[in-house]
């Protein structure tokens, strides 16, 4: 009989899916679509060419109008001048494209920094877990020996209760821990698109210090949103100026007389012209449309001043947890050592036959305690390396080893 087993994931796998994500699609179908309608505004300020046909029956034939008549026309439009508007245009829309890009790098970079929190989220649970069976262990054991005590009346029934409700919290913490175990494969596996299993074993490589700190890529996209509306205020003042654009017109009629004496075969006509449009006075539409667009500008721009400076302060937080959290891995490491040397000390006399199980598998335990805390130290310590590498502005699959 054949079995199945899930390939496990590693870390730079699980952020290699995550960034191959339907969300991941909608970023980029919204990217392409902005760069189809800048060609189409591209394309709209080219030389325009028309052809227009027409057929008109008269009810009354006269000198001047033909029984019917078939005419024909090709024209060519070209705006000149506007006022430099369309460049102003071209301008913003090559600023929003730049902000689309960046939002693809920050949606991406964003996913894997997701991704690695409940990577190292699971392991550290996984370790708390094993320290919880422990417990359960322990506890088991001081339960049976107690109820032996109760039969040989050297206990009450309060402190076997004690027992059994202590047992039970700790089946719960269990079933809780077994809980956030599930939601985080759930996350990976909504984030992913597919089913996951988690391997371990996966570092982020820290950021060396001088290395140059860069904006957010979310940051970036604001700065381009900030330039973007910049160009869209200026493409307002260009309604305070002419437009000029030229026009060449080719019409060819066939009339078709029934009266001889009116008879006209045809007529054929070339008009080009140059044609100016100024709108020098609107009741203020003009200044008001571009005081809104300024008005726009000064707020994006504002809060591209404060996301950045709260950029700032989140980095200098993110090194700072950095810090920290080498404190808690020494500290874990000596409750580590402590909780060693004690065990070893009640092993001994454990073997020795001087004290009895309950007193070696409570110390057990606590070595058990002392392991997963210290496990969740060095996984902490992972995700605050990767928040420092996203704070800066850097790619953190780049640093997934």
């Amino acid at each position: 009989m054949l079995s199945f087993q899930q390939d496990k994931k590693s870390l730079d796998e699980l952020i290699n899916l995550s960034i191959q994500n339907r969300l991941v699609d909608s970023y980029k179908s919204d990217l392409e679509s902005l760069k189809k309608e800048y060609s189409s505004v591209k394309s709209s300020y080219l030389p325009s060419i028309n052809i227009n046909a027409n057929y008109s029956k008269a009810n009354k034939e006269i000198a001047s109008t033909p029984d019917n008549s078939t005419s024909v026309n090709a024209s060519v439009d070209y705006t000149l001048y506007d006022g430099g508007k369309k460049y102003d245009r071209y301008a913003s829309y090559e600023m929003n494209i730049k902000g689309k890009k960046e939002d693809l790098v920050s949606i991406k970079n964003q996913l894997a920094l997701d991704v690695t929190k409940y990577y190292y989220d699971y392991l550290s649970l996984l370790a708390k877990k094993d320290a919880k069976k422990k417990e359960i262990e322990q506890l088991k054991a001081q339960y049976e020996r107690l109820s032996r005590f109760l039969e040989a009346g050297t206990t009450t029934e309060d402190e076997i209760q004690k027992i059994i409700s202590r047992g039970q919290s700790a089946n719960v913490n269990l079933h809780e821990i077994e809980l956030q175990l599930q939601t985080i494969i759930h996350n990976l596996e909504y984030i992913t698109g597919q089913s996951v299993t988690i391997s371990d074993g996966s570092f982020v490589e820290p950021l060396k210090e001088q290395i140059e700190q860069s904006n957010r890529a979310d940051i970036e996209s604001l700065k381009y949103q900030v330039k973007a509306l910049f160009e869209d205020t200026s493409a307002q003042k260009s309604d305070y100026l002419p437009t000029i654009s030229l026009n060449n017109t080719y019409t060819h009629t066939d009339m078709n007389y029934d009266n001889n004496s009116f008879k006209a075969p045809y007529d054929e006509q070339n008009i080009f012209s140059v044609n100016l449009k100024w709108n020098i006075f609107s009741f203020g539409e003009t200044k008001n449309r571009y005081e809104s667009r300024y008005k726009k500008y000064i707020s994006a721009k504002s809060k591209y001043e404060y996301e950045r400076n709260r950029a700032n302060t989140d980095l200098k937080l993110a090194k700072k947890a950095y810090e920290i959290a080498k404190l808690k891995i020494k500290s874990a490491q000596a409750g580590l050592k402590a909780a060693n040397s004690a065990y070893e000390v009640i092993k001994s006399k454990y073997q020795s036959g001087l004290i009895d199980n309950v007193a070696f598998l409570e110390s057990l335990s606590e070595k058990y305690d002392a392991i997963s805390v210290l496990k969740s130290a060095l996984y902490d310590i992972e995700v605050k390396k990767a928040n420092i590498i996203y704070h800066s502005g850097k790619n953190i699959k780049e640093y997934i080893r």
